[in-house]
């Protein structure tokens, strides 16, 4: 294994870390002005006793903020035939919810079409991380569906096979 010592070395860290496959994951809530979404895959599981999530937005994310202020969020987790949505939720700007399906959470946020499975939050707590928030969300409902993962390993996608 080959270690680096040296002074920090960002695309390094970045190289390094990609090396930690995580699945992909998008965060959805309703707004005034309907639904807003986007892309994450720094999400996880926190607590069993209470159930809470976490996830960590980007401070430069234009729809995070949207997302906080509703106060509520529904994490819908990508299955491996999602990859275009995914993409379409990462961009920033274009009416990501075009030709989207999707139905309504308790909270009031989107459960998109063909998800993996989704978990509705509460809005708990938002905790100052360097360049992203550490979101914590309250766990309210939760459901499956079927298929496989969409994973993100080394800058690229793909998929698990069971």
């Amino acid at each position: 294994m080959t270690r680096h010592t040296s002074s920090f070395d960002q695309g390094r860290f970045r190289e390094v870390l990609g090396h930690f496959a995580t699945g992909i994951t998008i965060v959805t809530a309703m707004e005034d002005e309907g639904p807003v979404g986007f892309t994450c895959q720094s999400f996880t599981s926190l607590s069993l006793d209470p159930a809470l999530i976490a996830l960590a937005p980007a401070k430069t994310s234009t729809s995070w903020p949207k997302i906080a202020a509703a106060g509520a969020f529904c994490v819908n987790i990508l299955s491996s035939d999602q990859e275009a949505l995914c993409r379409t939720f990462a961009a920033s700007g274009a009416d990501k919810f075009a030709g989207v399906g999707w139905s309504t959470a308790a909270t009031g946020a989107p459960v998109l079409d063909g998800a993996l499975a989704f978990i509705d939050c509460h809005l708990e707590q938002i905790h100052d991380a360097g360049d992203h928030e550490l979101v914590i969300g309250r766990v309210l409902d939760m459901g499956v569906g079927e298929g496989t993962p969409l994973l993100y390993y080394r800058s690229g996608f793909g998929g698990f096979s069971v």
